[in-house]
């Protein structure tokens, strides 16, 4: 499972938890959100600014 981090706010997109309030429910792969993807904390990074995480 993989993590993602926004560089603006910190928020981490760990595929393991996901983020269900938007839709994309626990287990979704990174690889599978849209290009379009901002971050639900700021909403000012898009999918392409977050910063990938060593694996767990």
């Amino acid at each position: 499972m993989s993590r993602h981090q926004c560089p603006g706010c910190g928020f981490v997109f760990d595929e393991k938890i996901a983020d269900p309030l938007n839709g994309y429910p626990a287990g979704t792969r990174w690889t599978a959100l849209p290009e379009t993807y901002s971050c639900p904390d700021c909403s000012v990074r898009d999918k392409p600014d977050f910063v990938k995480l060593d694996d767990e």
